[in-house]
Parts: structure tokens; C-alpha cells; sequence
């Protein structure tokens, strides 16, 4: 005992001995910061009505800390210049709804069921590696991930090693598992004695809700993701049916143990009895929301809740027009456009979604704002939904989705003009996320 107690001594000793040297000894020097400025041709910068023409982004570090017009200030001492000539500059833009575990998975080569029975983890975080690359070689430097499709928590690693800086990648708030109840979400058809994985954790019951969201939130879930309805077909009368799943007493446990966390509650809902209890439920975003009735629309702006509605990833693969399948997914486009359009007029908060990983990473992920703008959005107000509004989604406002002084130094460019011609955004030439150049193809000068 006395010879352990001695150890114990003596280890104790020489450890105040090492701090009180390191004490002493000379501090070690830091490294300065790092300082850009960018000069634009014109300047959206996510939350004034116009653009600003040829105006200076000055970047230290990672944050802004200057915004002017070009000429009318001296650069600051060490500063080097980017010069990006006639390019029209925005705030990085913010996806709300991607999927990076899925891939726009091909019925032919084994479609969603594949992921789960065959790929190793390994193989699905290698190709999640090469989504988020891809989200930021479009001008994505913030991503909304809801939900891993049966990847667990792959997620919360994907975004530490993004943070860490081992692989490049948006910015992420991760949505892990998502949850639905029993016969709510794939695998499914199997025989009934086979047990086969899921792609969300179910849940039966206001208990098993609660404990369910207490579990992903305490292995790294920023939001959690419900799925309030499943499967949807036509009905004899020609409506959209979509099959409920969770309470509103289940849902009303996962929410308030989110928000007892300080986090918030995506629901993905179609329409029907299942979007209503999310509402009823108190979710805090609408995912989808596919057909909203004027009643829908009124509690959703008196309780404050968002709507993300991904409209552009309804246009891909529709089944054959004669098939059940395919009389679905027609009437899915023709009620969603008009729900997207009275949720606008109404004043609903609405925030850029795409559904990506529903479509391959390697398409556009700006599609999004050219629906938007269909439906009745002004590219200025489709550009906003990306930028400021995403971010007040995120719960993020002033630190992303904004050039102004202050904000992370998340900047993109393109060569046309967006407000002319949304499509612009399909076509982003510079990136550059957190003060550091990821991207730079539009033959800008670094001085």
C-alpha cells in the first residue's frame, strides 16, 4: 500500500513539475490569420431586396469582417485579393433535405432494398464521402441531413470528419436514424419469418417515441426526422391517399423531449390524417407537404412551422401513366405546385429542400430554385429560401446564408446573372467555405 501511495506521489509531483515548466517556457507563436477580399461584380448577399454592384468581401480568418464598395477603401495590410471580375457573388447556399446515404438508387440494379442487404457500411460511407464533395462543388456549404436510410449514425461521423478537416464537405446538421412505427417505412414484402433491417428505428407508443428521440439525440442527432406518413396511391375517386403512421401522442413525446434538448422536429408528411398530426403534433418543419389545405396552411402559420417542400426531385422516373404507381406519382405534381403556390401567397415560412440522394448527387442540385420560380417565387425570394430563410430554419440567422460582417465566410459565384435567370445557380464557378477557396473555375485572379 505505502509503495502505491509513494507512486501515486511521486506521478503527482512530476506532473505540477512539467506544467510549472511549461509555464515558464516561451509562449508558443501563433499563426496569423489568413486575409481575402473578394471583389464582385455584383453582390447578393442574402437578405437585401437588389443586388449590390461591384462591391469588396473582406475575409479574416473565417468570418467577414468588411463589406464595401470596391475602391473605396485601401485593402488591409497582408491582404490578398481575389478578383472575380464581372461574377455575381452570393452567401454559400443551404440544402434543408438531402439524403446522403442514398444515391437515386436504380430499381434495376436492386433499388433501395440493395443498400441494406448487400452494401457493406463502408461502401455507403464511401460513396456518402463523394455526396458531400459533390454538395460543395455546387456552391452547398451548409446541408440539412434527414436521415441516415439505414446507415445508423454514419452521419454524425461523415460531419465530424467534414469538421476535422479529412474530407471536404458542407457544413451539416445531421438528423441520424428518423423514426416511423411499425409497417411505416422499407424493407418490406419479405416473408414474415424472415427478420429484415430497416431503413428508420420504429417505434410503438408514446414510451418507446420518447426513448427512441432520447437515443439519437444522445448520439449526435441535431434534429430529429418522423415520418407521419408512408406509402400513397389514387383512390376510385381520384385523391391522393397517404398512409398515416405515428400519433399525435407519439409525436407530441418525440417533440418534447427535442425541444427539451433545445433541438427541433422535422415531420415528413404527404397530406391526409398524417400531415395533420404532425401539425397537431407540433413538429417544427413540414417535409414534403405535397397537398396542404387552406386549414393546413392557416395553423402552420399561426403555429410557425416551415414548409420544405422538394418539388423538383416529383419530376424524376414517374412509372408508366396506365399503372397505379404511375396515376400516383402524376397526381403527387399536380397537387404539389398548387400547395407550394398558397403556402407562398399565404406568408408561410418556406426554406430550399431538395430531396437529393432521391436523384443522383451528380445532377443539379440548383434545379430546386427553377421550380420554385415556376410556382410563383421571384428569384430573389428562391435565393433567400436557400440563404437567409434556410438559415433561420437552422436556427443559424446572421452566422450563415449572409455576406455581412460577422457571418462565416461561406461565398460562392457565378458568371451569370441569377436574378435574370435562376438556372444561373446550376453553374457555380468559385466556392469558398469557412474563409478557405474549395473551388475556384472562373478564372479569378489570386493576388
Amino acid at each position: 500500500m505505502r509503495s502505491k501511495i509513494g507512486l501515486a506521489v511521486l506521478v503527482c509531483s512530476l506532473a505540477r513539475l512539467c506544467c510549472a515548466q511549461g509555464s515558464e517556457s516561451a509562449p508558443v507563436a501563433s499563426v496569423p490569420e489568413e486575409v481575402w477580399v473578394v471583389r464582385a461584380g455584383a453582390l447578393i448577399d442574402g437578405t437585401s431586396p437588389r443586388a449590390r454592384l461591384n462591391q469588396e468581401i473582406v475575409v479574416r480568418g473565417n468570418r467577414i469582417t468588411q463589406v464595401y464598395a470596391a475602391g473605396s477603401q485601401p485593402l488591409p495590410a497582408g491582404a490578398r485579393l481575389i478578383e472575380l471580375g464581372t461574377a455575381t457573388v452570393l452567401p454559400g447556399l443551404i440544402d434543408c433535405h438531402t439524403h446522403i446515404f442514398l444515391q437515386g438508387e436504380v430499381p434495376a440494379a436492386g433499388g433501395y432494398d440493395v443498400q441494406l442487404l448487400k452494401y457493406p457500411a463502408s461502401y455507403r460511407a464511401a460513396r456518402a464521402v463523394v455526396a458531400v464533395r459533390r454538395a460543395l462543388e455546387q456552391g452547398f456549404t451548409t446541408i440539412r441531413d434527414v436521415e441516415t436510410e439505414g446507415a445508423g449514425y454514419g452521419d454524425v461521423g461523415i460531419k465530424q470528419a467534414i469538421e476535422e478537416g479529412y474530407i471536404p464537405g458542407p457544413r451539416m446538421f445531421v438528423a441520424t436514424r428518423a423514426i416511423s412505427s411499425t409497417g411505416g417505412y422499407p424493407l418490406e414484402g419479405y416473408a414474415p419469418e424472415v427478420t429484415v433491417p430497416k431503413g428508420v428505428q420504429l417505434i410503438d407508443g408514446p414510451v418507446e417515441a420518447r426513448k427512441a428521440a432520447r437515443e439519437q439525440l444522445d448520439h449526435g442527432a441535431d434534429w430529429i426526422k418522423v415520418y407521419m406518413t408512408h406509402r400513397s396511391w389514387v383512390d376510385d375517386k381520384g385523391e391522393l391517399v397517404s398512409q398515416p403512421t405515428l400519433t399525435v401522442e407519439e409525436l407530441r413525446a418525440i417533440v418534447d423531449e427535442a425541444h427539451g434538448w433545445r433541438r427541433r422536429v422535422a415531420c415528413h408528411a404527404y397530406n391526409g390524417p398524417g400531415l395533420q398530426r404532425a401539425l397537431d403534433g407540433g413538429c417544427d418543419s413540414i417535409e414534403h407537404g405535397l397537398e396542404l389545405t387552406d386549414a393546413q396552411i392557416a395553423q402552420m402559420l399561426k403555429q410557425g412551422t416551415w414548409y420544405v417542400p422538394t418539388l423538383a426531385v416529383y419530376y424524376y422516373d414517374p412509372d408508366p401513366q396506365d399503372t397505379p404507381s404511375g396515376q400516383r406519382d402524376r397526381k403527387r405534381v399536380s397537387l404539389h405546385g398548387v400547395s407550394f403556390r398558397k403556402a407562398l401567397h399565404a406568408g408561410v415560412k418556406i426554406a430550399f429542400g431538395t430531396d437529393v440522394g432521391g436523384f443522383v448527387w451528380s445532377d443539379p442540385i440548383a434545379q430546386e430554385f427553377e421550380r420554385e420560380v415556376e410556382f410563383g417565387m421571384t428569384p430573389m425570394q428562391a435565393i433567400q429560401s436557400a440563404t437567409s430563410r434556410a438559415a433561420e430554419l437552422l436556427e443559424q440567422t446572421s452566422k450563415i446564408g449572409v455576406v455581412a460582417p460577422g457571418a462565416y465566410a461561406d461565398l460562392i459565384a457565378v458568371s451569370g446573372d441569377p436574378l435574370a435567370n435562376v438556372a444561373a445557380l446550376r453553374d457555380v464557378g468559385f466556392v469558398m467555405k469557412d474563409g478557405r477557396v474549395f473551388k475556384s473555375a472562373l478564372g479569378a485572379s489570386h493576388n
